[in-house]
């Protein structure tokens, strides 16, 4: 248990609106709800909130995305090698989108804290604790096309600047990046979650 100076218990865990508890230094499957996870995701904004449009981009449609790049890439890929893709930053539903360089400057002790949570994500929804490293390699590729992606078409980068920080997705794949309301993201999060969990 995390004390105060004082030596007062510090509060560890965040209630859902679901109304569960979930402990974040020893997080539970049974207080994880796939609704939980949508919501949070559907209001979590990538590139910390410095995109264009109307509304935030966020990381449940950043999730879908890499999912869909992942399917058109993985053709033969398992409903739960989709789910995996899809759920790939549903951690992020409780720590927020921390930018990378951000989570390389707080190092190996956030991960950790990041994984666990990941982990009992994964358990929850009948997937591996741990990725195989394989599906981890092929899903994080995904992920930083959908960055070029994103990068070029909301976040201000030129092609040329988005080069140089992120892998430039196969010619063939053209995906446009709306950002959308958080009401209209969290239930095209859900709807994919559905698809993919039958």
């Amino acid at each position: 248990m995390v004390k105060t100076p004082r030596g007062n218990p510090k509060r560890a865990w965040q209630r859902m609106l679901s109304g569960r508890r979930l402990d974040l230094l020893d997080p539970s499957p049974f207080d994880i709800e796939i609704e939980d996870i949508a919501r949070g995701l559907a209001r979590v904004a990538r590139w910390n909130g410095q995109t264009s449009g109307d509304h935030a981009f966020s990381v449940a449609e950043h999730s879908v995305i890499v999912e869909e790049l992942f399917f058109k890439l993985n053709p033969e890929a398992s409903k739960a090698e989709r789910l995996t893709a899809l759920l790939h930053d549903a951690a992020e539903y409780v720590v927020g989108d921390m930018i990378s360089p951000f989570k390389n400057a707080l190092g190996l002790d956030y991960r950790a804290f990041e994984n666990r949570l990941e982990e009992a994500i994964h358990i929850r929804f009948g997937l591996p604790a741990q990725i195989p490293a394989r599906l981890k390699k092929s899903i994080k590729l995904c992920d930083i096309y959908c960055a070029w992606l994103e990068a070029t078409q909301i976040a201000g980068f030129s092609v040329e600047e988005a080069k140089q920080f992120f892998k430039t997705p196969p010619l063939d794949i053209r995906i446009e990046i709306n950002p959308k309301s958080v009401v209209e993201a969290e239930e095209m999060f859900l709807t994919r979650f559905a698809a993919l969990s039958v």
